[in-house]
């Protein structure tokens, strides 16, 4: 039997990103189910798709009769079920230190600014774009110096976050300032993220993953 993978997302979404590139790096072959986010009010929110995602939120990826969601819970269950290549060192304390510095990502910077967040704050707070604008940066900044002071200098650190393969630490870095260069940040005060990102994208699996080459791009 042909293994069969389905990704809900959007091209947009820096946590479908994330798992594109994760899919690619494993060398996996996936259909892409586009999820229009801004659409007629987001077609996340249609009841069909409440069955699949009962946040109303993408990536959620399908493996056979399988539903499985969250960014960092579909890149886990990928490497466990695919563990060549792997995306989490075999040494615990590395394995602990690249969950970090995804969670930075994940779970520090990226809730404060994705598209839920910034409507509630225009609709229910009347915060204007200029106000939105510097709320997402300051998050942003915030998060990114701490992952700066994270990789510079770490013994661990190598072409990638962690060592001299791309991890799911990686996996998170590299949309995350994709996100940041869409909101008009100057990166240049993170040289060593920089250094990384230029080391992911040299290779196909990123560049893959890239939204401008998804199906749904406009």
């Amino acid at each position: 039997m042909v293994e069969r993978f389905e990704l809900y997302g959007y091209w947009r979404s820096s946590a479908a990103y994330r798992v594109r590139i994760a899919l690619n790096l494993k060398g996996l072959e996936y259909e892409q189910v586009p999820v229009h986010l801004a659409r007629d009010g987001g077609e996340q929110h249609r009841p069909q798709f409440h069955e699949i995602s009962p946040q109303a939120q993408v990536p959620v990826l399908r493996h056979g009769a399988r539903l499985i969601r969250q960014s960092m819970a579909i890149i886990e269950y990928l490497d466990e079920v695919h563990p060549a290549p792997p995306l989490l060192p075999a040494v615990s304390r590395d394995r602990a230190r690249v969950r970090a510095l995804a969670m930075v990502v994940a779970c520090d910077i990226h809730p404060l600014n994705n598209l839920r967040v910034t409507r509630y704050l225009e609709r229910e707070l009347g915060a204007n774009e200029a106000q939105r604008l510097a709320w997402m940066q300051h998050w942003m900044a915030l998060g990114l110096e701490g992952l700066e002071a994270q990789v510079a200098d770490h013994p661990s650190t190598g072409d990638f976050c962690e060592g001299e393969a791309p991890t799911m630490a990686d996996c998170c870095l590299v949309p995350q300032l994709y996100n940041a260069r869409r909101y008009g940040m100057d990166l240049t005060a993170w040289p060593t993220l920089l250094r990384i990102e230029a080391n992911c994208m040299a290779l196909g699996a990123f560049q893959d993953a890239a939204p401008e080459a998804q199906p749904d791009a406009p």
